[in-house]
C-alpha cells in the first residue's frame, strides 16, 4: 500500500499574524489552537506563529510572521497571487451574506462576478492582501 504525504493545514505570511488569524477564525468559524488563545490583557507581543483548527481539533490554516509582505497586484500580474483560498457556499442568497460578513470583517471585494450563471462569485482580498474567493459549489 502506498504511503502519501498528508496536508496538515495552509500557511498564510503575514506581518500581523493575530489580527489575519482573528479575521478567518470570524470569517470561518474556527478557533485557535490550545496555547494559541490571545492574551486576555491584550498586552502580548505579535505571536511568530498561529494556527487555527476546526471542532474536532484538525488543523487549518497557519499564521506566520514575516517582516515584509508584497501585496498581488492581481488581476494584473505584476505581484502575483501565488496562492488563493477558495469558499463555498450553498446558494447566491449565502454568498451576499457571506460578501457582507467578509466585509464586515475587514475584506477588500476585488471583483463582483456574482451575476455569472455557470458559477457566481466574489473574490477579495484579506487584511494582508492575500486573495481568496467564495462562490456558489
Amino acid at each position: 500500500m502506498a504511503v502519501y504525504p498528508q496536508l496538515l493545514h495552509t500557511v498564510l505570511d503575514t506581518t500581523t499574524p493575530r489580527e489575519l488569524a482573528e479575521f478567518y477564525r470570524e470569517l470561518l468559524g474556527l478557533r485557535y489552537r490550545a496555547g494559541d488563545e490571545p492574551d486576555a490583557s491584550g498586552d502580548a507581543e505579535e505571536p511568530g506563529w498561529l494556527v487555527l483548527v476546526d471542532e474536532d481539533d484538525k488543523r487549518m490554516l497557519a499564521f506566520q510572521r514575516v517582516e515584509r509582505l508584497a501585496r498581488t497586484t492581481w488581476p494584473d500580474h505584476d505581484v502575483p497571487m501565488q496562492l488563493h483560498l477558495d469558499l463555498t457556499v450553498p446558494d447566491v442568497d449565502e454568498l451576499y451574506r457571506q460578501r457582507e460578513r467578509a466585509e464586515t470583517l475587514g475584506a477588500e471585494l476585488l471583483l463582483d462576478r456574482s451575476d455569472d450563471a455557470d458559477e457566481p462569485l466574489f473574490v477579495f482580498a484579506d487584511l494582508s492582501g492575500h486573495p481568496f474567493c467564495i462562490f456558489v459549489a
